[in-house]
């Protein structure tokens, strides 16, 4: 009786010692809202808000809860990212945007939010290249082509925006830099506007996902003369990168899901977990396949770097080029 005793004893102490050991993480089930709004601080139609529909119709069965996409455009896409970062601390309301959120609050005066401090990133969906299109008018056909032309027109050569501190701003402020360049830069309300003007002939560049001027493209009024990722893109045949003229020249578009901090671990394990799913799905890599784009499905830890490295970048960048939004 007294050994089954002692044995009995040891075994509970032993099985309160292992008690603490565990991560309180696995311990918990993560609760999910009955409703998930997935903010988009983008108008309808552009292609972040047409992944972030693909994501929230295959996250809402997963999860087993409605998933609605919600638009809050404005103030260089602030509007809704603020709105999640103070948001509920539930899950139920996410962030789906580009790093056009980061470049943004690099280059503004008065920032509503820390992107890196104030929102906790769940997932990177996908990352691909811009397009560098060149106005049919120009004799610009190959990145050696636009080196030339930029340095026999110096600040006189074009590209337009969708305004100052956009991604695709910064992005040829980081070529001007990398290839001792100056393109001007012509800052446009919005990338229709200045589709327009490069379909015309009165701007001579952009830099954007090639969905932006496919149309000008496709009509013979723009060509695609570069992407800007270090290596040749699949999804564009036949278009060589920047960097083949520009070694090391790269500025890649990605997008992210961000949750507001403050959310139970367990629950954005869940929510890393299903998205980055969702982001190999054929339905998901069929919708980015437009732009280039190829899934991430990064950890958190991973995510969160990406994030911090970004923002690090872009501030570098707007600090060196006196680029400030008020």
């Amino acid at each position: 009786m007294r050994t089954y005793r002692r044995t009995l004893l040891s075994g509970l102490a032993a099985l309160a010692l292992a008690l603490p050991l565990a991560s309180p993480v696995a311990a918990q089930t993560a609760t999910i809202p009955s409703m998930i709004r997935i903010i988009v601080p983008f108008a309808p139609g552009a292609s972040t808000d047409v992944i972030a529909r693909e994501i929230a119709a295959q996250l809402g069965p997963r999860l087993g809860v409605s998933v609605i996409v919600e638009n809050r455009a404005g103030a260089s896409g602030f509007i809704g990212a603020s709105a999640v970062a103070k948001g509920p601390k539930d899950g139920s309301m996410l962030l789906f945007t580009s790093n056009s959120m980061i470049s943004a609050a690099a280059t503004m005066k008065t920032v509503p939010i820390d992107v890196v401090t104030d929102l906790v990133p769940v997932s990177v969906m996908g990352e691909g290249p811009m397009v560098i299109a060149a106005a049919s008018s120009t004799n610009i056909r190959t990145p050696a082509d636009l080196l030339a032309a930029a340095r026999a027109k110096p600040d006189v050569l074009s590209h337009g925006t969708a305004g100052v501190g956009t991604f695709p701003h910064l992005a040829a402020e980081i070529l001007n830099d990398a290839a001792k360049i100056q393109i001007k830069h012509i800052p446009y309300k919005g990338m229709s506007l200045a589709t327009t003007d490069l379909a015309g002939g009165t701007i001579d560049l952009m830099l954007a996902v090639n969905t932006t001027f496919a149309a000008a493209i496709d009509s013979g009024r723009a060509r695609q003369v570069a992407v800007t990722s270090l290596q040749p893109s699949p999804a564009f045949p036949g278009v060589p990168p920047m960097a083949s003229v520009v070694p090391g020249y790269e500025a890649t578009l990605w997008t992210a899901v961000y949750a507001p901090v403050g959310l139970p671990p367990a629950l954005l394990q869940r929510l890393n977990k299903e998205v980055n799913e969702i982001g190999r799905s054929p339905e998901l890599q069929a919708r980015m396949k437009a732009d280039g784009a190829i899934p991430m499905a990064l950890t958190m830890d991973q995510a969160r770097v990406k994030v911090r490295d970004a923002y690090t970048n872009y501030k570098r960048v707007a600090t060196a080029k006196g680029i400030v939004i008020d």
